[in-house]
């Protein structure tokens, strides 16, 4: 049985239709270009107009006009077609083959959002029984649905191994571009809806540590207090995975510690603040409530981030320049709780970000040791996909998180801020 959203889902099919009929300004001229009847493509933008309950274009002697619901739509049903059409160039490439007729030719083995849904669920998963029950369809219908991407692709998609079906390197290169195609098309529903007023669906964050304390739960209460319908989903993993999943379109944008000294391809970075390391121990450390000398921060019992974290190699040249060795940890760790556990069961001391721990420190239940470490400086700021189409409720929750900035330094409150 059919899941009854399955109804009512957007055709890739219907989108190609649409974003020809605007670039034509007829059926008939669409139909032309894309090699069907002219009765296919009014019953596909009818069947689309159905789908959004709204009126994509005026129809006039003269031809076809887009509404402006139809205008606010196109820029993303456009995106989503040239990801699908990037596709047979890029397998070209990987197949070292000069076809220069593969970025004119569409792609229409991939204009089929069922497929690529199985496409993606079993890049995901890696059994075909699991993509069969997410998807509600039967394990044949997985199978048919890559023998023909496979087809079309001209090359292997996946590979059979003691783990399951493994992308190949094909796979891997397509994944991206599907992912980006499907979510533009996921969004279109949330711009009709915020053009009539209201915001909705569902905003995916890369949430790195140092917006985990204050800045991005403040900014989503904001904007939950203002619109109530949207949902909040962050992702707490690695900066290389959470990189990995803005590329793909799986999560709107990070926040959290940018990075300038690693090769960051196709992604934009927006400075919100700097803010240098602190050192944190409990109340009445031995160390606490005065100025420390550099001899002072030989032989403590460290905890510190993680070996590959780029704090720590700030924190590690920072120690050099005070003619110090570098301090080595008893404790690795970017948990807060971890941290805050540790600190307050032993004399250990921790260098974290000052935001890291904003709260226990403006409580008072961890106190920064008097002690500067220059050049431990970081840029704090929104990194998104560049020329991505951000979905309203994107733009608002990134607006939210600049007001919390924007408020912070008006009080005065935090040092740490610009």
């Amino acid at each position: 049985m059919r899941k009854k959203s399955e109804n009512n889902f957007i055709k890739i099919m219907q989108i190609r239709a649409f974003c020809m009929t605007a670039e034509q300004g007829a059926a008939s001229l669409a139909a032309l270009n894309l090699f069907r009847t002219q009765s296919a493509i009014t019953r596909s933008i009818r069947d689309l107009e159905h789908t959004l309950a709204i009126s994509l274009f005026e129809r006039h002697a003269r031809g076809m006009l887009l509404t402006d619901l139809g205008k606010i739509i196109l820029p993303r049903a456009q995106s989503a077609i040239r990801e699908l059409n990037r596709i047979p160039a890029l397998l070209s490439r990987l197949q070292q083959r000069d076809d220069r007729n593969s970025e004119a030719l569409e792609p229409i083995w991939l204009f089929n959002d069922r497929r690529l849904q199985i496409f993606l669920s079993l890049y995901r998963q890696h059994h075909t029984l699991r993509v069969a029950k997410a998807l509600d369809i039967t394990q044949p219908a997985v199978s048919a649905a890559l023998k023909v991407l496979e087809k079309g692709a001209g090359m292997k998609l996946f590979h059979r191994t003691p783990k399951g079906m493994m992308p190949t390197p094909a796979g891997h290169e397509i994944a991206p571009c599907i992912s980006r195609a499907l979510n533009e098309i996921r969004h279109i529903p949330e711009d009709i809806a915020a053009h009539k007023g209201a915001l909705t669906g569902a905003v995916r964050v890369g949430a790195l540590p140092l917006s985990r304390a204050r800045i991005l739960p403040q900014a989503a209460i904001k904007l939950i207090s203002r619109h109530p319908d949207i949902k909040i989903v962050t992702n707490e993993g690695g900066f290389t995975a959470l990189l990995a999943e803005l590329r793909a379109g799986d999560i709107d944008f990070i926040v959290g510690a940018l990075r300038h000294e690693e090769k960051v391809l196709e992604i934009h970075s927006e400075l919100l603040f700097g803010e240098e390391l602190i050192l944190l121990t409990r109340p009445n450390h031995p160390l606490s409530g005065r100025a420390l000398k550099n001899e002072e921060l030989r032989n403590i019992q460290w905890v510190l981030p993680r070996n590959h974290a780029p704090s720590r190699h700030l924190l590690e040249q920072s120690f050099h320049n005070m003619g110090l060795e570098s301090p080595k940890p008893v404790v690795e760790s970017g948990d807060p709780a971890v941290v805050r556990a540790l600190l307050l069961g032993s004399d250990m001391v921790a260098a974290v970000s000052s935001h890291q721990l904003d709260y226990e420190v403006t409580q008072g239940i961890l106190i920064p040791l008097r002690v500067s470490l220059a050049g431990t400086r970081r840029e704090i700021g929104l990194m998104t996909r560049q020329g991505a189409l951000h979905s309203p409720a994107t733009d608002a929750l990134m607006n939210c998180i600049r007001e919390v900035i924007s408020e912070t330094n008006e009080s005065g409150t935090e040092s740490s801020y610009l």
